[in-house]
């Protein structure tokens, strides 16, 4: 080792010795020297134009927009031309591609993949340019997501038609002024993370089910990287923090805004008289709650939002020795208390000493089951069974299931029963009669089927909750996704999923349209925990309906689907009229959305032909909120 360091440093001394040589020996050719340094630096700047979709580096912008167009279906002068960009808008569309695909995410449609490569297999041509462009229409794309990067003061220099946009020099000192400010909040942001890391006074604390972890920092804005890495910092006043403080304050608010109109939502006497009305719901809870007296006689039991408190009286006439009722709303909050006072259920404070199984045992507590720690006397994993009715429109749609998780690992004792502990989500095809065509196509004799094909075309763009009739689905039932509530992780919540649909034997013998596919879900009170009589709570199309319904998603274009009907040699397209899908492959990707509360459906599907050729169609993207 210790020659090793011995040979470095005579290695190290020989080359300043021959540095020294050479500048003495050109000093009398300063100003060649100069030259040649200029035409070196010229000659770096030959590979200084690095693609926005992979890391390839072209010598000029022209090379770089074919190499896009040609491998990343991204045809900027296409795009330029027909939302007629300027200099600015052509700026954002820039960082704003560099954005999404640092995140993984396609620019134009805005599917969230799992990795780069899925993403560069992803790319495809865009469908309507007028669609998309108020996604990039930020003034925050303004600020350089890349450090120097020579496209954005190129772009306007290979026009396609010959004529150059040259960049003036106000464009110039634009881009100067946009380079400090990004520079100058790096730099805030780096005395934050050194005032949080280094003195611990200023700690930023996680808010609500990670929310804070999957909105986009003003930082990830800029560079791409997670705002969570350490990073060293220029040692700056400790004021400079409150860029950052003001952007977790304001994003906080916004949650607290959220979370307080959706509990507040339940504090109207109509959802929850719909939600007891519903025999599915309320048999599927009964039966697991009622018929399984090994697992609820004398067992600790935590109801996670409660609501009227029916599940937890259906605990407490179980046998449970302690019912732990948390509700967020205080309204319903208040009213869960009185029907335990009114039904002899209620623990009041006198009667913390009282062992009867049938009166005294259920104990309201208001307050988000994140924040009760200090409300509530109960040592952490102490609870017996947990119970929770959490599922929402698509199952995951108001993102309560994060709040059951951290119950389960919070309270929840080890081998302790969670209810339902099993969900799983699963889709189907659905036809024409699905959709609102057929009412619109005869109405009292008259054809207004234009309106009804302008409600399809709204359909595709956003997600429809509604009943639909099992008669209705023209293909197979697939299940996309499972999940096991009493293992699953809480980054597990959102998935990426494939499903093969095939048309039903029962389908017309000719050829039928896929309008779209059905998602619903069934919870599952498995003999795993439900020994003596398990349950299923089911909102299929097959089972008697729920206040559930279905979640309708609706094709932006309608694949044509039949029994291996030949092309016959003809070069028409899979999925028409004359050339049927056999199967359609889907994949889908639920996740949280940024926006609290929501959750993002992206929707690919691809027809199959008999010889087991495909046509993909470009993703969608819905919102349900």
């Amino acid at each position: 080792m210790a020659f090793s360091e011995k040979q470095k440093e005579e290695e190290e001394e020989l080359r300043r010795m021959e540095e020294q040589q050479e500048e003495e020996g050109d000093s009398e050719d300063e100003e060649e020297e100069v030259w040649d340094d200029w035409e070196g630096e010229e000659g770096e700047r030959e590979s200084e134009f690095v693609c926005l979709f992979c890391d390839s580096q072209y010598g000029s912008c022209g090379s770089l927009f074919e190499h896009c167009a040609s491998f990343h279906h991204f045809d900027f002068h296409t795009v330029r031309n027909a939302l007629n960009l300027d200099f600015y808008g052509s700026f954002k569309l820039i960082n704003f591609i560099r954005t999404r695909v640092a995140e993984n995410r396609c620019w134009s449609c805005g599917l969230s993949c799992q990795s780069y490569r899925d993403l560069q297999n992803h790319l495809h041509d865009v469908v309507n340019c007028n669609e998309i462009k108020t996604l990039w229409n930020d003034d925050r794309y303004l600020i350089p997501f890349m450090q120097d990067d020579s496209l954005l003061y190129s772009f306007g220099e290979c026009d396609e038609e010959g004529e150059d946009e040259q960049i003036t020099p106000m464009d110039e000192d634009f881009i100067k002024n946009m380079m400090d400010i990004k520079e100058s909040v790096c730099d805030e942001l780096d005395a934050v993370k050194k005032m949080v890391v280094d003195d611990g006074k200023h700690e930023i604390a996680s808010i609500s089910n990670d929310h804070l972890n999957r909105a986009s920092s003003s930082k990830e804005l800029i560079n791409g990287k997670d705002p969570r890495e350490h990073v060293s910092c220029s040692g700056k006043d400790q004021e400079e923090g409150h860029l950052m403080i003001n952007s977790q304050n304001h994003i906080a608010k916004h949650i607290k805004q959220v979370n307080e109109g959706y509990f507040g939502s339940y504090s109207s006497f109509g959802i929850h008289r719909e939600m007891l009305s519903d025999k599915v719901r309320m048999d599927a809870y009964g039966q697991a709650i009622l018929k399984n007296p090994s697992l609820l006689n004398g067992a600790v039991v935590m109801d996670v939002g409660c609501g009227t408190g029916i599940l937890s009286l259906f605990s407490a006439k179980a046998g449970a020795s302690r019912v732990i009722a948390v509700e967020a709303s205080a309204k319903m909050a208040a009213v869960a208390s009185q029907v335990a006072k009114d039904n002899g259920l209620w623990l009041s404070k006198s009667q913390s000493g009282v062992e009867s199984l049938q009166k005294g045992v259920i104990e309201v507590v208001h307050g988000m089951v994140e924040e009760i720690d200090k409300t509530v006397e109960l040592q952490p994993h102490s609870v017996d069974v947990l119970l929770s009715e959490w599922m929402g429109y698509c199952l995951l749609y108001e993102s309560m299931l994060g709040s059951v998780l951290y119950a389960r690992d919070r309270w929840l004792k080890p081998g302790g029963a969670i209810l339902p502990d099993t969900a799983t989500i699963f889709v189907a095809g659905f036809g024409k009669g699905a959709t609102s065509l057929p009412f619109w196509e005869n109405v009292s004799d008259f054809d207004m089927s234009c309106i009804g094909n302008e409600l399809v075309i709204d359909a595709a763009r956003f997600p429809i909750v509604d009943v639909v009739d099992s008669q209705d689905l023209i293909t197979s039932s697939a299940m996309l996704q499972s999940f096991d509530l009493a293992t699953m992780k809480p980054n597990e919540v959102d998935f990426t999923a494939t499903a093969t649909l095939e048309l039903k034997p029962s389908a017309s013998g000719t050829c039928c349209c896929c309008y779209g596919i059905v998602l619903w879900f069934e919870t599952g009170f498995t003999s795993r925990f439900c020994r003596e009589t398990p349950a299923l709570l089911s909102t299929s199309p097959y089972t008697p309906k729920t206040h559930w319904s279905q979640t309708i998603l609706t094709f932006r274009e309608p694949i044509a689907m039949g029994f291996g009907k030949e092309n016959g040699g003809k070069l028409e397209a899979i999925g028409t009229n004359m050339y049927p899908a056999v199967k359609i492959d889907l994949r889908v990707s639920i996740v949280r959305s940024t926006e609290h509360r929501s959750v993002d459906i992206s929707l690919e599907a691809a027809g199959v032909a008999p010889n087991g050729q495909k046509r993909s169609w470009p993703a969608q993207l819905f919102t349900l909120q």
